[in-house]
């Protein structure tokens, strides 16, 4: 029970001494950015978000020479009959996708080829910036000396199962990886980056072989991350919350099916992620097992997992009120390794129309 209670523990150390220490980026903290910035924005079947991120982003302040690049990737909605009415934003429609390239990966290279910006700012459809949110974010990482950031959004979960699962992806960086000393790059696996909103320098980008030497790579933000990192360019996370925001999924087939795509690839093998789910059920399922069968030191586990959960979601304006299920959670994430694991062994993973697998 003793070393049921010092797992427990070290998430809620993590979590505390990241939540105290952790790159802020500030709405109030933009200068104006006199260099070439390019927005990047790869869509396919975006109908649903067009209006509101090309508002969101023609509304950009404080950058004096901006373009607003969207790469329509094949759509089959109303996706390119939305992004004819906006004018201030150059619009392409993306070509065919080449063997051995994964769709977004292939997006964005092309958005790329397409921009001419010092700044390459990647932006997803389902992201919402606040008007400084480029410019303190490019502010904020020449103050820090990078090459790269990336400010992570704040998760909008609405549904059960999206305030099940959305808020482990903060806390599972934030109770785990020390995050000024992943600053170093010393050790790939603690690099951690979110390409939802995607901030780099385009010397950096194009030195280290953007998005073309990771074209097959699921995980695209990780792994862009760490190529950035190996190549001696410095970068890191930062909470975005305060600047930018992302609603990823709609209901629980979207989410389903969008963790199943890449969780296969997040721990590095089968025996790393039967490791990392047996520590997962562990740590987080198995303190509230024993506490309902009368352990009662148990419950200390428990609630410190919980603990951890809520300020996890506090520091990063996430959803609070299912830190107390945050057995469940991990019960439900486990379900989605083992479900993508499946798919991928068996040629099923699909996402957009596309085959990941």
């Amino acid at each position: 029970m003793i070393f049921l209670l010092l797992l427990s523990a070290i998430p809620l150390l993590f979590t505390l001494g990241n939540s105290l220490t952790m790159r802020v980026v500030r709405s109030k903290c933009a200068v104006e950015v006199e260099a070439s910035v390019s927005v990047l924005v790869p869509m396919r079947n975006e109908e649903r978000n067009v209006d509101e991120v090309m508002e969101s982003l023609l509304a950009s302040t404080s950058l004096t020479r901006a373009e607003v690049i969207v790469l329509d990737d094949h759509s089959t909605d109303g996706t390119a009959a939305l992004l004819g009415k906006y004018q201030g934003a150059q619009v392409y429609s993306g070509i065919e996708l080449p063997d051995g390239w994964l769709g977004k990966n292939f997006a964005c290279h092309q958005l790329v080829t397409h921009s001419s910006g010092d700044y390459l700012v990647f932006v997803d459809a389902d992201v919402r910036l606040a008007p400084s949110a480029i410019a303190t974010s490019i502010t904020y990482m020449n103050s820090l000396g990078w090459d790269f950031i990336s400010p992570y959004p704040r998760q909008i979960a609405i549904t059960f199962l999206e305030r099940l699962i959305q808020p482990l992806l903060q806390w599972s960086w934030l109770s785990s990886v020390p995050l000024r000393f992943a600053e170093r790059g010393t050790f790939p696996s603690m690099i951690i980056a979110n390409g939802q909103f995607m901030i780099i320098k385009r010397n950096a980008y194009i030195a280290a072989g953007g998005h073309k030497a990771i074209r097959n790579e699921v995980l695209d933000d990780l792994e862009l991350a760490r190529l950035l990192t190996k190549n001696g360019f410095k970068g890191g996370v930062a909470d975005g919350s305060e600047v930018a925001t992302c609603r990823m999924y709609q209901n629980a087939s979207e989410l389903t099916a969008g963790y199943t795509k890449s969780l296969w690839r997040a721990f590095g093998s089968p025996i790393g992620s039967f490791a990392t789910a047996i520590y997962l059920l562990t740590t987080g399922v198995l303190p509230l097992i024993l506490a309902l069968s009368g352990f009662r030191t148990a419950w200390i586990a428990y609630f410190l997992l919980a603990i951890s959960r809520y300020v996890s979601a506090l520091r990063t304006r996430s959803t609070p009120s299912t830190a107390l299920l945050h057995p469940l959670s991990i019960f439900a994430l486990v379900l989605l390794i083992k479900l993508s694991w499946w798919k991928k062994l068996t040629h099923q993973l699909v996402w957009r129309g596309r085959s990941v697998a």
